[in-house]
Order: C-alpha cells, then structure tokens, then sequence
C-alpha cells in the first residue's frame, strides 16, 4: 500500500511539473518586478488625457476600450549584458506561445518588435507589444482593455497622436523609452 501511495504521489508531482513548465506573461511580469535591472510601470488609461482631445466615434471607442497599461523594461548596460540575452529569450520564448496572435511586426530605426494579441479579433482583452534593441535592451508593454478589436489598435495609436502626449507621469520609464 505505501509503495502505491508513493507511486502515485510522484506521478502527481510529475504531471503537476509539466503542466506548469512554460511560465505565463503575467508570471514573468511578476517575476521580474523585484529585479534591479528591470523597470516596473502600471499606468491607468486616464494618463493619455485623451478627454481633451477631439477624436472621432471610433477613436473615442477605442479608448473606452482600455483599462490600463503595464509597462515592463529591462535597461541594458555593460555590466548585465548577459542576464540581457536570458531575458530576452524569456520573453521570446513566452511570446512563442500559440495564446498569442501576431498582429503586426515593428522594424524600426530604434530596434525590432511585434505587436500580439490574447483573445478573438472581436473581444481582445489584452494587446501585447514586445521591442529590443541590442544597445538600450527592451520594453514589454501589456495593454488591457475589454472588448478591444485590431481596428481599436490603429484608432488608439491615431488618437495618441493627436493628443501630442509625450510621456508624462511615465517617470524613469520614460526616460528609458526617450533612449
């Protein structure tokens, strides 16, 4: 019987190890708010003060659509280009998963991204935008909102514009996004 029982309790700890062998965004963010080399940022939609701008029906949609920002950046220096790398590869990785779908990819003159998605194309409850740079390192940015759809992302970046926001109440995130 106790040959049973520990049968079976190692098989327990050997599914329950598999099942959890891949970690999940939300853990990674949590993971990495301790660490000294990343940037940790929960921002409330409302800092866009986009009340103040004129937008159209469907801008004005796309922005009650969202709840919040969290933005998480890891600052490359020459002292942790190493634990760069890992990091990185992380995040990849985690982004890998197939829960994701590939909205755009970013190739611009400040470093190489992608924007993703959690969700169907009709109800997108969080957009996910992933950036890197081998000098400055990278910055994951989760948008959550509800009921978001891929027509909302390009109405939202339209209505950023117009209200000329340049960061403000970003803090030390801001400055690391600035370059």
């Amino acid at each position: 019987m106790k040959k049973i029982i520990k049968s079976i309790t190692v098989l327990a700890i050997l599914l329950l190890a598999s099942c959890a062998s891949q970690q999940s965004l939300q853990e990674y963010y949590v993971d990495s708010q301790e660490n000294p080399n990343f940037i940790s940022l929960d921002i409330p939609a409302s800092i866009l003060k986009m009340d103040e701008v004129e937008l159209t029906s469907s801008q004005k949609e796309a922005v009650n659509s969202l709840k919040k920002f969290n933005l998480l950046a890891f600052k490359k220096t020459n002292t942790n280009a190493a634990e760069f790398k890992l990091e990185k590869a992380k995040v990849k990785e985690i982004l890998k998963d197939d829960e994701f779908v590939e909205l755009m990819k970013i190739n611009s003159k400040y470093g190489k991204g992608v924007v993703k998605y959690l969700g169907n194309e009709n109800a997108i409850d969080e957009v996910i935008i992933y950036g890197d740079s081998d000098e400055q390192g990278f910055a994951l940015v989760r948008v959550l909102g509800k009921d978001m759809n891929p027509a909302h992302i390009v109405q939202l970046m339209q209505a950023i514009q117009k209200s000329e926001y340049k960061g403000e109440g970003l803090g030390e995130i801001g400055k690391f996004l600035k370059g």
